[in-house]
């Protein structure tokens, strides 16, 4: 086996690619129990002899490898299958998987990650490693491949997930709700949600969904009110926007922090206030910065929440309220008084979620528009969410980029903000 990153070292396996992940999956919320058909197609990255899944503990009921059954085994979250010889360098191949259980969340010291059972219905948030928890993938975050995802449930549920709604089939009490994803993805990034949501259109032009309890439909607007306008706003900073439609879900229930997934966030009902304002304005920034352009390794998660946490600030700035300037001095302040114990193009895994990792990656960002100029900036962010589009992306690959837009080297600045543990003066 290939090895995965050096943070999840037992997800994920480089040694092939998935191209397509084709779900048709069976719902039934109160027992909370999931029967999955997976189709694979897939291509090796260099000669196999076994292809292994990363998978929850659920019960197999048959698996294929390009048509025909094949030898298996499924021990400590892991599906390692025989094609029965080598599949050489640059071979496509398919795998089917049928298999049924509970779906319960991975542990991790964030808590429980990926399919989540609500009071009634289920959400999925799987950021980093939780997509094994209802689907057999290989996930590691430089693994994008397209998605169609079909659920069945009981006629009263909703069923929302990334992309376009392809079809609603209703037959007797059971409804298939069934969608499409044409833009690579991740699998942390692929999310199905079940709840007892009504559908409303959100003004602007680019395609913007609301799917929230009838009850919050008109709280949910009203936190909501202000996001064309960050769209306007990011698209403007950023490019334009990377996917065919944004959709927000409003669930009943109250979430520590939104989730986010591609082409759409999810909002508990306790973030619907003024105050919370600033993260609609992140997790929109994440359709590019996050799910757009996805980090290769989870050590560069700063170009996923520096990005995001940074455009905060822009969005505060835009919007008439207090500059990205004063945000920067402040939180260089807050971060001043705080443990400076990692670095952030490597923060490890227990801090990879850390505050402090969000605030020095924006501060970063802050102080590279310092150094090169705002026209110059602007332009460097267009550039980096244009150069790669639906692919993905490492912090060398971001420094390289911003050496061509400053008159002096970066190599220093650089190396003060993302390796060295020490505070940079701003």
């Amino acid at each position: 086996m290939a090895p995965g990153t050096s943070y999840f070292p037992s997800r994920g396996d480089s040694g092939f690619a998935v191209e397509h992940y084709d779900l048709d999956l069976d719902y039934k919320p109160g027992p909370n129990r999931l029967e999955g058909t997976a189709r694979l197609r897939a291509v090796a990255a260099e000669p196999l002899t076994r292809v292994q899944l990363d998978l929850g503990p659920f019960r197999i009921g048959q698996v294929r490898l390009n048509g025909k059954q094949a030898r298996y085994t499924h021990r400590a979250d892991k599906l390692r299958i025989a094609p029965g010889g080598l599949l050489p360098e640059g071979r496509r191949f398919t795998v089917e998987v049928r298999y049924t259980g509970n779906p319960r969340p991975v542990p991790s010291p964030w808590g429980g990650l990926g399919w989540e059972q609500l009071d009634d219905g289920a959400l999925v948030a799987s950021q980093p490693v939780g997509a094994s928890s209802w689907f057999p993938c290989n996930d590691r975050p430089s693994d994008k491949a397209s998605y169609r995802v079909a659920v069945t449930t009981a006629a009263p549920y909703t069923v929302v997930c990334n992309g376009e709604p392809v079809a609603t089939r209703r037959t007797g009490a059971r409804t298939t709700w069934e969608y499409a994803s044409p833009e690579p993805m991740a699998a942390y990034l692929a999310s199905v949600q079940v709840g007892h949501y009504r559908f409303a259109d959100l003004p602007g032009e680019v395609p913007q969904r609301l799917a929230a309890p009838a009850a919050l439909l008109r709280r949910a607007r009203s936190g909501l009110a202000r996001q064309d306008a960050m769209m306007r706003t990011f698209t403007g900073w950023f490019g334009d926007y990377p996917f065919g439609r944004y959709t927000v879900v409003v669930t009943e229930d109250r979430l520590e922090i939104p989730v986010e997934a591609q082409g759409m966030s999810v909002f508990g009902a306790n973030h619907l206030g003024p105050a919370d304002e600033r993260l609609v304005a992140h997790e929109l920034a994440h359709q590019w910065f996050g799910n757009s352009l996805t980090l290769a390794h989870w050590r560069d998660i700063w170009l996923h929440e520096g990005f995001a946490a940074y455009a905060e600030w822009i969005w505060s700035e835009e919007s008439g309220r207090e500059s990205a300037e004063a945000h920067a001095r402040r939180w260089h302040t807050r971060l001043g008084g705080r443990p400076r114990d990692f670095v952030l193009a490597d923060p490890g895994v227990r801090l990879m979620f850390d505050d402090r990792v969000y605030k020095r990656g924006a501060l970063t960002l802050h102080a590279l528009r310092r150094v090169l100029g705002d026209p110059a900036f602007r332009a460097l962010l267009r550039n980096w969410a244009d150069a790669y589009r639906h692919g993905v992306v490492t912090t060398g690959r971001f420094t390289d980029l911003a050496e061509r837009y400053s008159p002096r080297p970066l190599e220093e600045f650089f190396l003060r903000w993302l390796y060295r543990e020490p505070l940079p003066p701003l």
